[in-house]
């Protein structure tokens, strides 16, 4: 007598947990009951990657609205957004920008924060900001300098003036 809940590549009835012969699985590969050699295969828990942005360059947006001006019936447009996987609104603004002439605004965008400018006066500004300092420092010694200089005055003023009352 044959067993049926176990799966045999030979049996023609299968384990109930598995899903019938030619069934795809969820992830969109291959089939979920195939074989390879001696037994069935796990299916693969790889989640597909995210595909990268398209990047649209300015030749094949111009080629693109070359086709959609050729085209006489509003059903030929459909096919060719259909085909390049484009939407209607991005044939309205690249022939926007081409009636006004920008062509430079038909080439790709960058994502996200675009970088500084470097200002040309940076290095300048640093030089001239160390410097400020350095010449900060040369004027607080100095003025100690002076400062001690006028006590060293006022106090040998101060004694000479004692010595000449003392006579």
């Amino acid at each position: 007598m044959k067993t049926t809940d176990v799966f045999t590549p030979h049996s023609t009835v299968q384990h109930p947990a598995r899903p019938p012969e030619g069934a795809r699985r969820a992830t969109g590969g291959g089939l979920a009951g195939s074989t390879t050699g001696e037994g069935v295969t796990a299916p693969d828990p790889e989640v597909a990657a995210q595909k990268p942005r398209r990047k649209l360059t300015a030749q094949y947006k111009l080629r693109i609205l070359a086709e959609a001006d050729r085209c006489v019936d509003c059903r030929q447009i459909g096919r060719l957004l259909r085909r390049e996987g484009l939407y209607s609104s991005s044939l309205t603004r690249w022939r926007r920008l081409r009636d006004q002439g920008l062509l430079n605004a038909m080439a790709p965008k960058t994502r996200g924060r675009k970088p500084a400018e470097k200002n040309p006066l940076a290095g300048e500004l640093t030089t001239l900001q160390k410097e400020n300092e350095r010449l900060r420092k040369k004027l607080w010694r100095a003025e100690r300098i002076i400062e001690v200089q006028k006590k060293i005055s006022q106090i040998l003023d101060a004694g000479l003036d004692l010595e000449s009352h003392k006579q």
